[in-house]
């Protein structure tokens, strides 16, 4: 608390400023010339804010971490600017005025929520974040519609609001936690909430089970640049909808409640669904847009004899298809004069850097090398990006 005390003065602020591009291997150079002229305590409280600062930028972009101020858990922990924006204008569109922000965070959702117009209380337990979030409302110019406030979520009375958005807590002093129940709050708890709002929506790993999502909800897993990122429970919308979105775009794929895949022998194209579309188990969704089948019936890579670009899998057209055997991609890369070597891998125990160590691609060319199973049975398959 001291330290964002420190760097909210004038002073501490033309600090900030001044250390904002300092590169880590000179920071006790710049520290040591720096404490001539100002606290130890201040210069090292700005000092660590920068290094926040920059690592926040991947998630916030440069303009805004650059204003915004961050704890260690914040920067971890806040969600990605591009998926927070992606949920605002989504409750934006439904007409949402305003929403009550449980387990606000740093602020990263409160900021997204008043971009899009929406009034937000933003609400978390611990004093520091709490400041955080208030100095980034006060920063941004958006404290007009951002009030933050200091208590537990489950004393806030939601009444009134137009939605409610829950971020439980995920880690833990061990790490991440996996077991809903032991989010912090709850999951069930976050439901009980949500479900006594005209919309709501959750955020929670995208590890959940689907036999964990209630069936009053919609739940939506988001990948942002081929990464996913989080999945959604949404209330008030399409109670037992399943879509997977893919960012930048938007571009949202529906369940059709399709069969699994029938498997089918290798065809000349392997397409590689979004990490979103597997974890909503939406491949079947993409084998029919492709007009293919399953490699295997246990490994989401799809198959088919035809190119049908997709944005909701890569497509890669495949030369070669081998029993899984070292020796032969060996053989075979160096035949291609292969020196770039990309490994991907599905249903194998080998680890890419070991077969690049085995196979030492060397030449001006560059392949894909699938590791999998075809059928059951472990199989390399050759190609590129179509």
């Amino acid at each position: 608390m001291n330290d964002l005390a420190l760097l909210l003065t004038p002073e501490g602020r033309a600090l900030l400023d001044e250390v904002r591009d300092t590169d880590p291997a000179r920071e006790l150079a710049v520290a040591t010339r720096l404490r001539r002229e100002h606290p130890a305590e201040l210069v090292s409280a700005a000092l660590g804010q920068a290094r926040l600062r920059q690592r926040a930028t991947v998630k916030f972009g440069a303009e805004d971490a650059g204003r915004m101020f961050f704890t260690p858990n914040g920067v971890e922990q806040s969600t990605r600017a591009s998926v927070a924006a992606h949920r605002a204008r989504r409750l934006a569109g439904s007409g949402v005025a305003s929403v009550a922000d449980l387990c606000c965070g740093i602020g990263g959702d409160a900021i997204a929520l008043a971009r899009a117009g929406i009034r937000v209380l933003a609400v978390d337990r611990d004093p520091l974040t709490v400041a955080a979030a208030r100095a980034n409302a006060e920063a941004l110019g958006l404290a007009d519609l951002i009030e933050v406030r200091e208590a537990d979520v489950t004393d806030v009375d939601t009444a009134g609001f137009d939605a409610v958005f829950v971020d439980p807590a995920r880690r833990g002093g061990r790490g991440r936690i996996f077991d809903p129940e032991a989010y912090s709050p709850p999951l069930s708890w976050a439901v009980a909430a949500a479900l006594r709002a005209p919309r709501a929506a959750l955020k929670i790993a995208p590890g959940i089970p689907h036999e964990a999502v209630p069936e009053q909800a919609e739940a939506e897993w988001i990948s942002d640049g081929g990464d996913v990122k989080e999945a959604v429970l949404w209330f008030g919308t399409e109670p037992g909808a399943v879509r997977a979105t893919l960012l930048p775009g938007p571009r949202t794929l529906l369940s059709r409640g399709l069969p699994d895949p029938g498997v089918r022998p290798p065809g000349r194209y392997l397409y590689e669904p979004d990490g979103a579309v597997i974890r909503a188990h939406l491949v079947a969704e993409v084998a029919e847009e492709v007009g293919g089948g399953l490699l295997d019936a246990t490994i989401a890579y799809v198959t088919a004899d035809a190119l049908r670009p997709t944005p909701y899998a890569t497509a890669y057209e495949i030369t070669d298809h081998l029993p899984f055997n070292v020796k032969k991609l060996k053989a075979l890369l160096r035949e291609r004069g292969v020196g770039t070597l990309t490994v991907k891998k599905r249903g194998s125990a080998v680890e890419p850097e070991e077969l690049r160590r085995k196979v030492k691609p060397q030449g001006p060319h560059a392949a894909t090398v699938f590791l999998t199973r075809v059928a059951g049975a472990p199989a390399m398959l050759i190609g590129h990006p179509a």
